[in-house]
C-alpha cells in the first residue's frame, strides 16, 4: 500500500449518531476525523447511526480532512453490518477496534472492498504482542493507540509521564515505522487541561507519533502546534540542506551546522521536516 504522507497532527473522535457534531466537524481545523460507530454511540442508536453518518459523508463538506470510520468489533452484533455499511460510505479508511492479530484484519478485509484502507485500534495486550505482524498485513494503513482501553487491560495507574505505557507505545511505533504506516497517539482525557495536554503531545511527538487522537475540539490548537515543525526546526532544516549540498558539491560528505555534524541521514530528516511543513501549509 502506498505510504500516506498527509498530516495527521490532530485526529478528532466524532459520534456518528450526532448530526450537530457531524456538522460542526466540517468547520474544525483538524487533519483527520474518526467518525465513531463504537464507544461514542449508545446501544439503541447503533443501527440508526449508520444512516446518519452515511448521509453526512454523502453530503461531505469535510474538505481535506481524512475521513476514518470506526466500527464496532466483529465479535459484536453490529460489527459485520457496520463494515458493510462503511463500504458504501464516502470514507477514506475503516478503523477496527481491539485488533489482536492479523486474523482480525483478515476477517474485516473479507467484508469490504479491496481498495478501502484498514486502520487498527491498538489497545490490548495481545495486540501489543502481535503489533509487528498486524502492521505487516497488506491491507494495514494506520495504527491508532487506544490508551484508555490498554490501561484498563494492563491494570496500570495513571502517571503524567505515562511510564506504564511506554513499552506498548514503543512497540507499536516500531511496528508502524517498520511498515511505513501512519500512527497516532491515544487521547488525553482532561480536555480542559491545556498544559497537561501539551506535555503529553510533546512526549508523543518526541517519541515519533504522527499526531494525537482527541476527544474535544478545545484540544485541537495545542495538538496542531505540537505536531507541526516549529519555525526553528524549519530554519535549521533549510540550513542543513544548503550547507550539506554546498559541501557535497565540493566533493565532501560531511557538513557542520551550529557546531554539529550533518550527514546524509540528517539531510533526509531535514527534507521530511520541510515536506511536512509544506503539506500542512497546503491544507489551506
Amino acid at each position: 500500500m502506498t505510504q500516506d504522507t498527509r498530516p495527521y497532527r490532530s485526529v478528532l473522535y466524532i459520534p456518528g449518531s450526532k448530526e450537530r457534531a457531524l456538522e460542526k466537524a466540517r468547520t474544525l481545523p483538524v487533519d483527520a476525523i474518526i467518525f465513531d460507530l463504537e464507544d461514542a454511540v449508545a446501544v439503541d442508536e447503533k443501527v440508526n447511526a449508520r444512516t446518519t453518518l452515511k448521509a453526512a459523508l454523502d453530503e461531505d463538506g469535510y474538505g481535506s480532512r481524512v475521513k476514518i470510520v470506526r466500527i464496532n468489533g466483529l465479535d459484536t452484533e453490529w460489527g459485520a453490518d457496520d463494515a458493510r455499511a462503511v463500504a458504501e460510505m464516502n470514507a477514506d479508511a475503516i478503523l477496527l477496534p481491539k485488533v489482536g492479530s492479523p486474523a482480525d484484519v483478515d476477517a474485516l478485509a473479507a467484508l469490504i472492498p479491496d481498495d478501502l484502507p484498514i486502520w487498527a485500534m491498538m489497545e490490548t495486550p495481545r495486540g501489543m504482542l502481535n503489533a509487528a505482524a498486524i502492521a505487516a498485513h497488506p491491507r494495514m494503513a494506520g495504527f491508532v493507540m487506544g490508551t484508555n482501553d490498554l490501561a484498563k487491560e494492563l491494570q496500570t495507574r495513571f502517571r503524567a509521564d505515562r511510564l506504564p505505557m511506554i513499552s506498548s507505545l514503543s512497540i507499536c511505533l516500531l511496528a508502524a515505522r517498520a511498515e511505513g504506516l501512519v500512527i497516532v497517539d491515544g487521547v488525553y482525557n482532561a480536555f480542559k487541561d491545556d498544559e497537561g495536554l501539551k506535555v503529553e503531545c510533546d512526549q508523543g511527538r518526541d517519541m515519533g507519533f504522527d499526531g494525537k487522537t482527541l476527544i474535544h475540539p478545545a484540544q485541537v490548537a495545542v495538538c496542531n502546534e505540537a505536531f507541526a515543525p516549529s519555525a526553528a526546526e524549519i530554519d535549521l532544516a533549510k540550513r542543513q540542506i544548503a550547507e550539506f549540498e554546498e559541501v557535497e558539491a565540493a566533493g565532501g560528505g560531511v557538513a557542520v551546522v551550529d557546531g554539529k555534524i550533518v550527514e546524509k541521514l540528517h539531510v533526509a530528516t531535514a527534507r521530511q521536516i520541510l515536506a511536512k511543513s509544506e503539506a500542512i501549509a497546503n491544507l489551506g
